[in-house]
């Protein structure tokens, strides 16, 4: 039977038209989890365990501005949140050069902790340093793909050569192109593009190693152009080994459906990675407003057909683009968090066979974006993650942490105007990079 999408979410999809997109093909039959609310009064958050934090949070924004009567992207937007003084506290940076930051991350130079930033419009990679005068950028990679778009949409640093060095693995749209950057002993960034593909968008890059043997792996997701009416977008999930040489190998065959969010990790604790595909669902109907088809959490280990991904969960929502991992409960075992579109924020663990079905918990049903960002991150020190949510359906970021087993939420930041905005990313950085 086809499920009618909830009225948020077909309004949300409108107003964010710009980026949305569609998917098609018919899914298995769908594992879905049973939601599992927290029973009685939440308590109160506890406070972090500090007075000052040494990390805090980056947020990578597309924020749109009036003008002449209309909504128009406006400068790209970094927003900074510390824990200090026992309260938290925002900054923020802008860059006119591009619309949107994609994404920004910490980045270790000689000098000491840097930020590395994506921009679209144009597509840049910069790695602003800590100065006297604050957040100082230089450009590492500039370039017009020459496709409709240029952007920046992606980025992981591993020490993918084996050599030491912590080298940038980018994704772009919508020439297809997935590059690396690789430091140099003059500081300068070697360019060497590993793929290029005509009309192809690459929304995400992962690094892992599924096989084990050593040598870290670079995954990507290409896939067709973005749609939103309903159109099918197909995609796959595809591998490079750049310390072996080895080109473009397809792992994930998603038919006529795509993937926007990919996850590489060793959550089962089998010392081994796997790879998680987020499945974007399917609608149809009159106005593209039934789900066809849910989304599907997919898992696939070393050596897995790309046509026999394992569906661990399912949910009743046409889009997940985060999925994050980390012990937020204090067991000493990781937890898969996913935050769909509509539908909320869930809780996923691995049962008796951690490639069946997974148990599956609702963090929060009222919390919902088009991306809908989300991390989980130790960032008071306690060594036991908290998770971090960007609900810009609510104009909030919340904390979740885990008290007598039970999520507990706390807005630390509440938006004071009701501008769009689009939360794309958000990573931990140290305290010492925030103005």
């Amino acid at each position: 039977m086809r499920r009618r999408l909830p009225v948020r979410t077909l309004a949300l999809a409108s107003a964010l038209a710009v980026c949305a997109c569609g998917s098609g093909e018919k899914a298995a039959p769908p594992v879905v989890p049973e939601p599992v609310p927290a029973a009685g009064p939440i308590p109160a958050p506890a406070p972090p365990a500090a007075a000052d934090l040494g990390k805090g949070l980056v947020l990578a924004l597309a924020q749109f501005v009036e003008r002449d009567g209309k909504s128009v992207p406006g400068p790209a937007r970094l927003e900074f949140l510390a824990y200090r003084d026992g309260k938290w506290q925002m900054s923020a940076l802008e860059d006119p050069e591009s619309n949107v930051f994609h994404k920004a991350l910490a980045y270790d130079t000689a000098a000491g902790p840097s930020l590395l930033s994506l921009g679209g419009s144009a597509a840049i990679v910069k790695l602003w340093e800590k100065t006297a005068q604050g957040l100082v950028a230089k450009t590492l990679w500039r370039k017009d793909f020459g496709g409709k778009f240029s952007r920046m949409r992606d980025a992981e640093v591993a020490d993918i050569y084996g050599d030491g060095h912590a080298t940038i693995a980018v994704a772009t749209h919508d020439q297809g192109v997935v590059a690396l950057l690789r430091p140099q002993a003059d500081g300068a960034f070697e360019v060497v593009e590993l793929d290029h593909e005509q009309n192809t968008f690459v929304h995400e890059i992962e690094i892992g190693d599924l096989d084990g043997d050593g040598a870290l792996e670079v995954y990507a997701t290409p896939s067709e152009p973005n749609r939103l009416d309903g159109t099918p977008q197909s995609g796959r999930v595809v591998r490079y080994v750049p310390s072996k040489g080895e080109g473009r190998t397809e792992v994930a065959d998603l038919g006529k459906r795509h993937a926007k969010e990919i996850l590489v990790a060793d959550i089962d604790g089998d010392g081994r990675d796997e790879l998680y595909v987020s499945v974007e669902g399917e609608v149809g109907g009159e106005g593209g407003k039934d789900l066809v088809s849910p989304v599907e959490i997919r898992r696939y280990d070393a050596g897995t057909p790309p046509d026999q991904g394992v569906v661990i969960a399912s949910f009743d929502d046409r889009l997940c683009r985060f999925l994050t991992a980390g012990d937020l409960d204090g067991d000493g075992k990781p937890e898969l968090v996913a935050a769909t579109f509509s539908s909320g924020v869930w809780l996923l663990r691995p049962g008796s066979d951690p490639k069946g079905a997974w148990k599956s918990e609702l963090v929060d049903a009222d919390s919902a974006g088009f991306e809908h960002a989300a991390l989980i991150s130790d960032l008071d020190g306690d060594g036991i993650g908290e998770l971090y949510v960007a609900s810009d359906q609510h104009k909030e970021l919340r904390r979740y942490t885990w008290q007598g087993g039970r999520p507990v939420r706390e807005v630390i930041y509440k938006r004071a105007d009701d501008r769009p905005i689009f939360t794309w990313n958000l990573m931990p950085v140290p305290a010492e990079l925030i103005p």
